[in-house]
Parts: C-alpha cells; sequence; structure tokens
C-alpha cells in the first residue's frame, strides 16, 4: 500500500463517518462582505453617464478566429466560444444549459472550466468531488455567506435545481480537463485603486494607487477580454508584501492549522476525492474558508476542515488564500 493510497483510505473512512459538525463561529448578521469585503465583492452603484456598449458591434479576441456580436455574449446565448480547439466538445448543459433553473455551466465558468474570481475554476477537479459538491448545494447543506453576492447566490440556485444526471455530465466535462496557470500572484504595499462591478475589482484607470492592507485585490489581466467572457485571458492577484511566505508557513502545519497536504495531496493539486488548491483563485478560496468557518459550506467533506479554519483570523485566510494561489497547479 502506497502512502497516497493509505490517505485515500483515511479520507474515506472520515467521509463515511460524516455527522454534521458543530461550529462556534456564526455568520456575520451583516453577511461576510462585512468581514471580507474584497472576496465578497457586492457592485457599486453606477452613476447611468457611462456610455452604452454597442449590440450590434462585431468583437474578436486574440488568438481566435472566431467573432461574433456584442449581443451574442450574454447567459441567454450561452458561453462565447472563443477557442472550441481549446477544449473537448461541450455538452448541451454546458453550452446552452439544462432547463428549469439550470444555466449553462460553461456561460460563469467558461468552456475550458478555468473560471473567474467571483466563482469556480473546476477544471481538472475531482469527478468526485464535483458530483458531490451539487449534491451539497441539492440539498441545502452547501449554502454562501453572502447571498447579496450575484454568482454564489445564483450558483446554490442552480445547485437546488440541477439533478444527480446533470451533476455527472458536468463533472465528467470538467474534470477531463487540466488547469493551466490562470493567476499571477504578486507580492505589494501598494495596489492600483479599484472600484467593484460585475462583481469583482476593476482598476480605475488613472486612479493611481492605494495601500493594500490585509486583502487580495484579484482583478483581470485585460479587463476588455474579461468582460468579453475571453477563457484565454487571466487574472493578477495582487497581495501583501510576504503573505505568500506566512500563507506557506500555515499551510505546511504549525500548530495553528493542520497541514493543506494530508488531504489536498502534494503541491496541493488534490489528492482522491478532495480539490486542488494550487493556482486558483484566492478570492475564491478566502470565500470558501470563510463559509467553512461559519458553517453555511456543509456537506460530507466538511467536517475534515474544521481544526484548520476554526482559529483563522482575517490576515491567516489573506495568507492561506496568496500561498495556494502562488504554487503551480
Amino acid at each position: 500500500m502506497t502512502h497516497h493510497d493509505a490517505r485515500i483510505i483515511a479520507l474515506t473512512i472520515a467521509i463515511t463517518a460524516w455527522s454534521a459538525p458543530t461550529r462556534a463561529q456564526q455568520p456575520d448578521a451583516e453577511g461576510a462582505n462585512a468581514v471580507l469585503p474584497w472576496a465578497y465583492v457586492l457592485n457599486e452603484p453606477t452613476s447611468g453617464n457611462a456610455p452604452a456598449d454597442d449590440p450590434a458591434e462585431v468583437v474578436t479576441v486574440p488568438g481566435s478566429s472566431v467573432s461574433m456580436p456584442r449581443s451574442a455574449i450574454s447567459i441567454a446565448a450561452g458561453p462565447p466560444d472563443w477557442h472550441p480547439d481549446g477544449h473537448p466538445p461541450m455538452p448541451e448543459l454546458v453550452a446552452k444549459g439544462g432547463g428549469d433553473g439550470v444555466a449553462a455551466c460553461g456561460y460563469c465558468h467558461l468552456p475550458n472550466g478555468q473560471g473567474k474570481p467571483e466563482n469556480a475554476s473546476v477544471a481538472g477537479q475531482p469527478y468526485a468531488y464535483i458530483v458531490q459538491q451539487m449534491a451539497d448545494w441539492r440539498n441545502g447543506l452547501r449554502k454562501t455567506g453572502e447571498p447579496r453576492m450575484g454568482p454564489p447566490s445564483f450558483m446554490q440556485r442552480i445547485g437546488l435545481a440541477a439533478t444527480d444526471e446533470q451533476a455527472r455530465v458536468a463533472a465528467e466535462y470538467f474534470s477531463s480537463m487540466d488547469y493551466k496557470p490562470w493567476v499571477r500572484v504578486v507580492e505589494t504595499d501598494m495596489v492600483p485603486k479599484t472600484r467593484f462591478a460585475g462583481w469583482i475589482h476593476q482598476v480605475i484607470e488613472g486612479g493611481g494607487t492605494e495601500p493594500i492592507g490585509t486583502r487580495i485585490v484579484e482583478t483581470p489581466e485585460d479587463l476588455h477580454l474579461t468582460h468579453l467572457r475571453d477563457d484565454a485571458s487571466s487574472f493578477v492577484a495582487y497581495v501583501p508584501t510576504g503573505a505568500v511566505a506566512q500563507g506557506e508557513r500555515l499551510a505546511t502545519g504549525n500548530g495553528k492549522t493542520e497541514a493543506c497536504a494530508v488531504c489536498h495531496g502534494p503541491g496541493l493539486r488534490g489528492l482522491g476525492p478532495v480539490p486542488a488548491l494550487a493556482g486558483r483563485s484566492p478570492s475564491y478560496i478566502a470565500r470558501q474558508l470563510y463559509d467553512l468557518q461559519t458553517g453555511v459550506r456543509n456537506g460530507a467533506w466538511s467536517d475534515l476542515m474544521d481544526a484548520t479554519v476554526s482559529d483563522l483570523t482575517t490576515e491567516d485566510i489573506v495568507n492561506l488564500a496568496a500561498y495556494t494561489a502562488s504554487l503551480t497547479p
């Protein structure tokens, strides 16, 4: 028996013996945005003076021979497939949706599953993990700590509506692809000023800089391409100076947390049914740590995280998310 086999057996025993954990900390009455506003992004009010995009404008993205009118980039039309050679043929569920409130998976998570800061990167995650998370959504065990944030709340509604078969179809598709490097981590004391729109940080042109403080500022490398939902256009995450090293100390186990690799595998690239963390969106990771800590993310495997998240501070969450994002997928 290999060391990995032993770990998987231990995880299986823990999963089989699962019962709903008791958690001391409760979600903030005002929502998680009151605690982690940089992770649980709420859109700022708009002035109404910004010029509207021309829906008839034909748009393109670099490295693609595809063109389409802006009007084709909508959830009703399904995900724009700019790079059809970059992923397997999309099942109808991923490309068009499954009806009855189940939107096209590829619209939010992108056709190649790389995802965005406001949702999850699902490419390369274990089939069993994706299926289990969909079951947890459907059974009301997994919720969002900030119902006012659109994408997580939307996913909660989709999870409640999706069938077992739809979960299997999505899991087979997304688990079949490799997750590629997607987030460039930059340690810094100062960051570009951003505004909250589209449920993400958007850099204010000519807005200057400001101290980063205890937060992560994750923003598109190219906002224009992100607006076009180009699944080849990635993100940069600004993190506090020293956060990666501090996160590594936490992740390797120091008495305050359990060593992450015990469950998440070498390099935090996943192990058995346990998800990969390496190189994934730090905004998403931060939300999951807080949701686990406050008990709104529950389910068959969440109790395995109890000891790790119970005493985490906001700074710890920032450091752990910065460290996991810095790793090579």
